[in-house]
């Protein structure tokens, strides 16, 4: 829901530093009005030494460790590449700054933006990176996503994400490759709240089995056991750089532009039109939720805005590209019917199908080993493990 663009003229509680406001979920102020997520942003800055020379001096202790761990292979890393900012310049940084070995990851769920596939050709070409690619058929694709509508829940592109994950953790067993960089930067994205924001391999399967028409074949599903094996016999290691260094996604950009030709897609998260589909149209219209407010956030802590520009951008209708709703129903085989019975019933919540939650919960002292030693993503420690307030 928009508000007031002045944010002197709002009624509900703000966080006094971010423009995080009441309606986020798990959110409370401390004396100050200062929000529960901007701490967390501090903590992980000082644990990490984010961009000081402490965080410098644990990533290059890491760097050894992936150096030595990768002696002799024909790769010493995997890299996740989408065509986005923070992907391409983590692969700049691997083979020309680190001069590590990676190997580029691409899973496709064949929503790809024709800008998104030409970066990701050119930035690996121009670096010499080879490149794996996952293609899950299209029509299974589809179907999958179709279901996610269906259900009414929010995390309609948590079969991307899964996907993304589980393939990530195939192709580093196939290549015994032990490290994956993953080009997230909590300082330029900030922290996404728990919320509606779950999903799991028991979701999905849970429903597609209620929503789906056809079989998963190409779809890799990480199961709670798939999970596990991994975990404990593949123990692979998943390293942030950019939590560690000192990063600017404009000068990213920039010099991604300037090297390769590179091409700015529009907006955060954009160069997916599934994914711009669910945060321009999808989770605004129907859920009240507008995932901007992460990096809107972001952008004043670091002092990039103030504000009250950020909650002015904020509460302007996101921008939608032409076309993005008639060719989502298309694809889905959807009638215009369907789509607006779906876009305006109720809200469902994740916790309204069976997820493996409770399972990663009562495991949080185990995961919280596993996450200290790499081995799982701290991001999943933190919002796994822990009970979560149901989402209002």
């Amino acid at each position: 829901m928009l508000l007031d663009p002045d944010i002197t003229k709002v009624d509900i509680k703000i966080c006094s530093r971010c423009i995080y406001d009441e309606r986020v979920p798990g959110i409370h102020f401390d004396s100050d009005g200062i929000c529960n997520y901007c701490h967390r942003v501090d903590q992980l800055a000082e644990q990490y030494g984010t961009g000081q020379p402490k965080g410098e001096q644990l990533f290059a202790r890491i760097l050894e460790g992936v150096r030595r761990e990768g002696h002799g292979k024909r790769y010493d890393c995997i890299i996740g590449v989408s065509g986005g900012t923070d992907s391409s310049y983590l692969v700049y940084l691997a083979k020309e700054k680190w001069g590590l070995r990676p190997l580029a990851v691409h899973y496709d769920n064949t929503w790809n933006s024709a800008i998104a596939t030409m970066n990701i050709h050119r930035v690996l070409k121009g670096l010499d990176v080879d490149l794996y690619t996952h293609v899950v058929a299209n029509k299974e694709a589809d179907d999958i996503f179709r279901a996610f509508f269906l259900s009414g829940v929010a995390e309609i592109e948590a079969p991307t994400d899964l996907g993304y994950a589980y393939l990530l953790r195939k192709v580093a067993a196939k290549y015994s490759i032990k490290h994956v960089l993953e080009g997230h930067s909590f300082i330029e994205e900030g922290i996404t709240p728990l919320g509606r924001n779950y999903f799991d391999g028991r979701y999905i399967q849970a429903i597609h089995k209620r929503f789906g028409r056809k079989k998963m074949e190409t779809y890799p599903l990480m199961t709670f056991s798939r999970f596990l094996w991994s975990v404990l016999f593949h123990r692979l290691k998943f390293i942030r750089p950019l939590w560690y260094l000192s990063y600017s996604k404009e000068n990213a950009k920039t010099l991604l532009s300037e090297k390769f030709g590179w091409c700015d897609y529009g907006g955060h998260h954009l160069e997916n039109r599934m994914t711009a589909f669910c945060h321009s149209v999808y989770l605004p219209q129907k859920f009240g939720s507008d995932m901007r407010n992460n990096t809107l956030s972001a952008s004043v802590r670091n002092g990039e805005l103030s504000r009250a520009e950020a909650w002015a951008r904020y509460n302007t209708p996101p921008l939608i590209e032409d076309g993005i709703v008639d060719y989502f129903k298309k694809r889905l085989d959807l009638t215009d019917a369907q789509y607006a019975s779906i876009m305006s019933a109720p809200p469902k919540c994740w916790m309204d199908y069976p997820t493996y939650k409770k399972r990663f919960e009562m495991l949080r002292p185990f995961f919280h080993v596993m996450a200290k030693a790499e081995l799982v993503p701290m991001s999943f420690y933190l919002k796994y493990c822990f009970p979560a307030e149901s989402p209002a």
